[in-house]
C-alpha cells in the first residue's frame, strides 16, 4: 500500500483513532470495579457516621470502614408494598443492591403516586440498615432522596429504637448550590436534626426544615432550622422526609417495627 494513497489515510487515521480509543476507555473498565468499591466504602462510610458508629470527618480507611459496617450493622431488605422485612434471599446481593437501579426497571419497581418529593417510581425492594448493640437491635437507618434545587438529594435519616426520635441525617450524593442548598452538608445543620421526633404521638411525619431557627428540640421537636438563602433546598428535604416516612415509603413498616421493638 503506497503511503501517499488516499486508502492508507484513511487505513492510518482509522488506527490512531482505534488506539487513542482504547487508551481511553481502557483506565475507565479496568478500574470500573474499583470505582464502585468505592462508591460502596462511601455510602457504608455515612451509614456509620448518621447512625453514631463514626464521628463526622473521621478519615477511616478502607478495611476500617469495612471493620465497623461488618461488626455493627445489619443489612436488610424491606418490602415496601408490604410495609415488612423481605424474606432472606429475596434480595441476593444486599451489599451490591442497586436501589436506585431498581426504582428505574419497571419489572422491578411501580410508579409513585404524585408527591412534592418527586419521587417518580418505587422499588418493590429497598434497603435498610439495623444498627446492633450488644446484641440487639439499637436504631434503624434508611435511605432517602428527593428533588431539591438542581439536583437529586440521596441521604440517609437514623432513627432511634422507639422509631421516631432522630439519630441524625446525612447525604451522600447531590447537586445543590455551595454556601446555599448546598449546605446541607454543614456539620453544624445536621447535628440541629439529633434528638428531633420525626413523628407525632399519632405516628404521623412531622418533621419539618422551617424557615429560620426552630427551637431546642425539648421545645420544639418537630422543627429544623433552614438552609439561610436555600428556601426551595430546605423545603425539598421536609418534602423527601414526608414521603419516605409516609404511608407510601417507609411509614407502615417503621409502624410495625416501632410496635415489634416497642414488645
Amino acid at each position: 500500500m503506497r503511503r501517499d494513497s488516499a486508502l492508507y489515510t484513511v487505513v492510518f487515521a482509522a488506527g490512531v483513532c482505534v488506539v487513542c480509543s482504547a487508551l481511553v476507555c481502557a483506565p475507565t473498565v479496568l478500574l470500573r470495579q474499583r470505582q464502585a468499591l468505592n462508591k460502596q466504602l462511601d455510602k457504608q462510610q455515612k451509614v456509620l457516621i448518621v447512625a453514631g458508629l463514626a464521628a463526622e470527618g473521621e478519615r477511616l480507611s478502607g478495611p476500617e470502614v469495612q471493620r465497623r459496617f461488618e461488626q455493627g450493622i445489619v443489612v436488610r431488605a424491606v418490602d415496601l408494598e408490604k410495609g415488612e422485612f423481605a424474606p432472606d434471599g429475596a434480595v441476593p446481593d444486599l451489599l451490591g443492591y442497586d436501589q436506585r437501579r431498581a426504582a428505574a426497571d419497571p419489572r422491578l419497581s411501580v410508579a409513585a403516586p404524585p408527591n412534592r418529593a418527586r419521587v417518580q417510581r418505587l422499588p418493590r425492594y429497598a434497603t435498610v440498615y439495623v444498627v446492633m448493640q450488644d446484641g440487639a437491635p439499637a436504631k434503624i437507618v434508611i435511605p432517602i432522596h428527593g428533588k431539591g434545587l438542581w439536583s437529586t438529594l440521596f441521604g440517609f435519616l437514623a432513627l432511634e429504637r422507639d422509631v421516631r426520635t432522630v439519630e441524625g441525617i446525612i447525604f451522600y450524593e447531590h447537586g445543590e448550590t455551595p454556601g446555599l442548598g448546598g449546605e446541607v452538608d454543614n456539620p453544624r445543620w445536621k447535628a440541629r436534626w439529633q434528638g428531633r421526633l420525626a413523628f407525632d404521638d399519632r405516628g404521623e411525619p412531622k418533621i419539618q426544615v422551617i424557615r429560620g431557627p426552630a427551637g431546642p428540640p425539648a421545645d420544639d421537636p418537630y422543627h429544623v432550622d433552614g438552609l439561610s438563602g436555600a428556601t426551595i433546598t430546605s423545603q425539598a428535604v421536609s418534602h423527601m422526609l414526608t414521603f419516605w416516612l409516609g404511608e407510601h415509603g417507609f411509614g407502615p413498616f417503621l409502624t410495625r417495627l416501632r410496635e415489634e421493638w416497642r414488645g
